[in-house]
């Protein structure tokens, strides 16, 4: 047997074997993910094998597979060359060093503060982000309250970290994420002090602008979270959730109180109803408060149950 009719031969065990001699009489093949499918009939026809594209190793070859532009920013510089070598891995003459160089500093002097301002407070936001696990649409609303700061010029004469971690708090009171001011303190490595001042100028001359509204956090919120990190049962979880609305409708006083001594104590409580013992001091540190503070929260609840 030759070899082409041994080729042909093979071919036509195979579009036997890959379902071709059940298919109707006029077959339509698509492509559906890895398989070649009949959209008439529905018939598998077999597998695409895609192999992956040659690989670039020369700059001449990273510059002829290059198939889109740089990247566009809205700030910062685009066209200054770091270090002594070129995009495409071409190294630079002295001449040329000195020239890029001298383009640099020009450059430099040319941009605006804001887009300086923008420069350094990007890459620490991104970071900041990443420390807490912060979703992207909370990070893109925290960037849009950062831009109205510092187009605004609030940032003058005050700390760019502080507005970044207020910026950023807001944007998470906004969407009502789980976030507690503490960490972000804590992941900013800034005095909550500074963060406090940050925030009170965001919510009172940028949010309103911009149509946001900001939510305090409330004990119902941080609940779940406490319990999950003590341990405690859902059953239990669901009802501290139930002991703070029965006692807020019965009239418990929460201005000017953190409301993680509220979620605390409505969990010691639920815990010793459900026999499902937590100390005060596991409880207390769970929340980021003292074994007083829980104490005092404990006695104000059960005056309203």
């Amino acid at each position: 047997m030759s070899n082409r009719r041994y080729y042909q031969t093979s071919l036509e065990e195979n579009s036997e074997s890959n379902g071709q001699s059940q298919c109707c009489e006029d077959p339509t093949l698509r492509n559906k993910g890895s398989q070649k499918v009949c959209v008439n009939c529905g018939t598998v026809h077999g597998k695409n094998y895609v192999s992956l594209e040659k690989r670039a190793y020369t700059a001449e070859e990273v510059k002829n597979r290059r198939r889109t532009e740089p990247r566009w920013r809205k700030f910062g510089p685009r066209t200054t060359i770091p270090g002594s070598r070129t995009s495409s891995g071409k190294g630079l003459g002295k001449e040329r060093k000195v020239l890029f160089s001298r383009l640099s500093k020009i450059q430099q002097s040319l941009i605006s503060s804001i887009e300086r301002n923008f420069w350094e407070a990007r890459p620490k936001l991104k970071m900041l982000t990443s420390k807490l696990n912060i979703p992207e649409y909370i990070k893109e609303t925290a960037w849009k309250i950062y831009s109205e700061v510092a187009k605004k010029k609030l940032t003058m004469g005050r700390s760019i970290k502080g507005f970044i971690a207020g910026s950023l708090y807001a944007a998470i009171r906004v969407h009502e994420f789980p976030r507690i001011l503490e960490e972000v303190c804590d992941a900013a490595m800034i005095s909550r002090h500074k963060v406090h001042q940050s925030l009170g100028l965001i919510i009172k001359e940028v949010l309103p602008e911009l149509g946001l509204k900001y939510h305090p956090i409330t004990s119902e919120q941080l609940i779940f979270r406490f319990g999950n990190k003590v341990e405690l049962s859902m059953k239990v979880q669901k009802r501290g959730l139930d002991l703070l609305k029965k006692a807020s409708k019965k009239g418990l006083r929460r201005v000017g109180k953190d409301p993680r001594g509220f979620s605390a104590a409505a969990l010691y409580i639920a815990g010793k109803m459900l026999n499902e013992w937590k100390t005060q001091k596991e409880i207390a540190g769970a929340a980021g408060i003292t074994e007083v503070t829980l104490r005092s929260r404990i006695k104000d609840l059960k005056q309203n149950l």
